[in-house]
This record gives structure tokens, sequence and C-alpha cells, in this order.
């Protein structure tokens, strides 16, 4: 899943935002340091089953988190595009023309053509969304990130050395619910493949 974006990157870098600038990982220990954020990242987990002081971890979380929002984008970019020019190009020719035609058979079949095709590529739109934002491995990266930046931010509230908005993206209010089950068949499937 690693990237070559991500493969460019110095040893404890990682992408705050999608096309943004490299940002440096602030150690486990920098956060540890502030009690408050310490007892929210146990808390936090806990709850998501993650460990946020462990740098290898938080660092291979961030990552991933970057290319979940790429992943997103390529989508959205991929099915939004074609969805808005062709619902843009059906209601300007309807403007423009159709509407203007003499039968009310020939506006009919146009407004079914139109429905029809503009349906299509509504389809493959919300099917694609949902195939990211409904993921539920996905939301599990989504989850333990949106934790993470909570985390970052009560550390930096408490005096440690954060820079602003660290770790420079969203808080990803969708698609952020933990779901155990699929951290579970995740983990069994990925220690299966280390034994072989």
């Amino acid at each position: 899943m690693d990237t070559s974006e991500n493969r460019d990157l110095g040893a404890w870098e990682f992408i705050g935002r999608r096309g943004g600038e490299v940002v440096t990982l602030v150690r486990g220990s920098v956060i540890a340091a502030v009690p408050e954020a310490k007892q929210a990242a146990e808390r936090a987990g806990e709850e998501v089953r993650f460990d946020f002081l462990d740098d290898d971890a938080v660092l291979t979380l961030l990552r991933r988190r970057h290319e979940d929002e790429e992943d997103m984008f390529r989508a959205g970019f991929a099915h939004g595009v074609p969805l808005a020019f062709v619902g843009l190009g059906a209601v300007l020719y309807w403007g423009g023309v159709a509407q203007y035609w003499e039968t009310a058979a020939n506006r009919t079949v146009y407004l079914a053509v139109a429905t029809a095709v503009v349906g299509i590529q509504l389809f493959f739109f919300l099917r694609s969304a949902m195939a990211h934002w409904g993921d539920p491995v996905r939301q599990n990266l989504r989850a333990r990130a949106r934790k993470y930046r909570e985390i970052a931010h009560i550390a930096r509230r408490g005096g440690a050395g954060i820079p602003a908005h660290y770790p420079h993206y969203g808080p990803y209010p969708f698609a952020a619910r933990f779901h155990p089950e699929a951290d579970t068949a995740v983990r069994s499937e990925s220690e299966g493949r280390d034994e072989h």
C-alpha cells in the first residue's frame, strides 16, 4: 500500500495533506510528556485498539491515512467530474433547446434518456463513494487518525512543542467509526501471512 510518494519520504516524515507539504512526526515521548495527552492516548488506545505513543505505528497510520485520502480524491474525481459534465450538459441542453421542441413526446423522450444517463453516472459515483467511505477497515484507519489528531491537540494545548494544526489534516467528521470486528479480521489475515 506504500505509494511512491511515501517511499520518497524521510524516515520520520509523512504528507500531512493530499498534495501538501512533508511533515515530520512528533515523537510519542513529546506527547507523553503532557499528562492529559498521555491519559487521552491511553484511553483512545483502548477504545480503538492502537498504541498512540508508538512512533512506528503512528507513522504507518499517518502514511496510510494520506493514501486513503488520495484514494478518495481519485475515486471522487473519476466519477464526480463526468457526473458534473453530463448533468450540466443535460440541463443546459434542456434549457437551450429541448424545452422548445414542438411535440411533448420528443421532450418526454429527452427527459427519460437524460434522466437515465445522469442516473447511471450518479449510481457509479455513489457506489464508488460507498466503497471508500463505507469500508470498515478504512473507517478504522480514519477513526484512529482522528483520535491521534485529538491527542496531538491536547498535547499542544498542554505546552508540548507541536506545530499548529499538526498533523495537518481534518478531523474526519464522517466515516470514522471504529469497527472492532473489521479490525480483528484484518489482524488475523496479516498474522496468517506473517507465519508463512
